[in-house]
């Protein structure tokens, strides 16, 4: 059941700043329920959790950081129909399309779970002690360790894959990091039933409840004021370019500056050359179009710009 409330570590909690409704892009109808939108109050609950979960989680061992992983993706499977119906309403794209994606957002999650378990992540090394040199000297050892917790930002265009438990989240969760989700305006009620699936994963592994949050906020500034608590120490990003780059600023900005991971934008430049349009015009003309409409022109390999030496007129020549 898909109640409309953030979920802040094991907490249900109800957004009082603002409601927030998922639309169906294909009929511009609202699709209940409402989603109550949180402030700083919600962020400040949540970024204290994941930061009292950080230590505890980054020191879980290889096995039980890869079966909570393979938890999530078993989850997501569960859900069945019950998801596939949700994310095709608030995208407008086929079953069969978001199949495909729940197929890979389960592939990467437990892709993350053979590279945790494989541990050559850690870059681990021990130099042996030397008691006999002079001056004498003690082993040294290396391993990389959790950065802490991560803010995770999803794209609008991908609601499995790239949303709250996307490459991001399973790759953060993989090395040790608890993550605070910001839920995607475009579709609130999918992240929610997968938001659920983790919670629920975090409890039945006996993890640290912050290890998980999922905050509904309305804007750009709440999701600033969210990458400028202290307690996040990095940023995951995946979206527009001016959403992208505001994020990074306010990391930048900060006291203690924080890494950015964004991928932002994408303007894939089409060229157009006068010996492949004059002899194949119709069949580049097909594929441009194929391109722009593919998943109802939510791909991010979208053309978005078409580039062609002056005079020659694409248009003209189709």
């Amino acid at each position: 059941m898909i109640t409309g409330d953030m979920l802040i570590g094991q907490s249900a909690v109800r957004g009082h700043k603002g409601l927030l409704s998922a639309i169906n892009p294909a009929t511009h109808e609202k699709i209940g329920p409402d989603f109550g939108a949180g402030g700083i109050a919600e962020i400040e609950q949540a970024c204290l959790l994941a930061q009292q979960a950080c230590d505890s989680y980054r020191e879980t061992t290889a096995e039980q950081r890869a079966q909570f992983l393979e938890a999530i993706a078993t989850g997501i499977l569960a859900l069945g129909a019950t998801l596939i119906e949700r994310a095709a309403r608030e995208s407008g794209l086929p079953a069969a399309r978001l199949i495909i994606e729940r197929s890979r957002t389960v592939s990467q999650l437990r892709l993350f779970a053979k590279v945790v378990r494989d541990g050559h992540y850690l870059g681990a090394t021990l130099d042996s002690a030397l008691p006999a040199r002079i001056p004498s000297r003690a082993d040294l050892r290396l391993r990389k360790i959790a950065l802490g917790p991560v803010a995770v930002f999803g794209a609008s265009n991908c609601h499995l894959a790239f949303s709250v438990a996307g490459g991001d989240s399973a790759a953060a969760f993989a090395a040790g990091c608890p993550i605070v989700v910001k839920a995607h305006e475009a579709h609130l009620g999918t992240s929610e039933l997968v938001g659920r699936v983790i919670q629920r994963a975090v409890a039945a592994h006996q993890l640290p409840e912050g290890v998980f949050s999922l905050l509904i906020g309305d804007g750009n500034l709440f999701g600033q004021a969210l990458v400028s608590h202290p307690a996040i120490k990095a940023v995951a990003f995946t979206g527009a370019r001016q959403g992208g780059l505001a994020l990074t600023r306010t990391a930048a900005q900060r006291p203690e500056p924080i890494p950015a991971y964004a991928e932002m934008s994408c303007i894939n430049p089409m060229f157009l050359l006068p010996h492949a349009l004059s002899i194949r015009s119709s069949e580049i003309g097909r594929a441009f179009v194929d391109a722009l409409t593919m998943s109802a022109g939510q791909l991010c390999t979208n053309p978005g710009l078409v580039i062609a030496l002056r005079g020659l007129s694409f248009w003209h020549q189709l």
